[in-house]
């Protein structure tokens, strides 16, 4: 059974930094997309870093690019988001998320966490 855990989220003024963990188990052996989605109160869910586990390859989201990495170790374990200069529009539930297809379309994603709150206040 796949299961994605996401730990890591908070209160951060604007300006300052965050570090996300996804703890995955259960993923297929086979390289995989890992990636972060977020979804702010009333909008749709956006991608908002990917990595593939096969080579390390990674692909962030024009508003993050810049500000965030996006890491793993041990590929397909654990998951990190390294948010920097953090943003009050970069509150929202983020979300860990797995998947065998290239895409920011969050319904091609097949495996999902429950999501961590991001909250920061000017």
């Amino acid at each position: 059974q796949v299961q994605l855990v996401e730990s890591g989220g908070g209160s951060v003024q604007a300006g300052g930094s965050l570090r996300l963990s996804c703890r995955a188990s259960g993923l297929p052996n086979s390289g995989l997309f890992m990636g972060w989605f977020r979804q702010a109160p009333g909008k749709q869910r956006e991608g908002v870093a990917r990595i593939y586990t096969g080579d390390g390859t990674t692909s962030y989201g024009d508003s993050v690019k810049g500000r965030f990495i996006i890491s793993q170790l041990n590929a397909k374990n654990t998951l990190y988001l390294h948010m920097d200069t953090l943003e009050t529009e970069d509150t929202g539930m983020y979300y860990c998320a797995a998947g065998r297809l290239k895409s920011w379309f969050p319904t091609l994603w097949d495996y999902w966490g429950q999501g961590t709150q991001v909250t920061v206040s000017s």
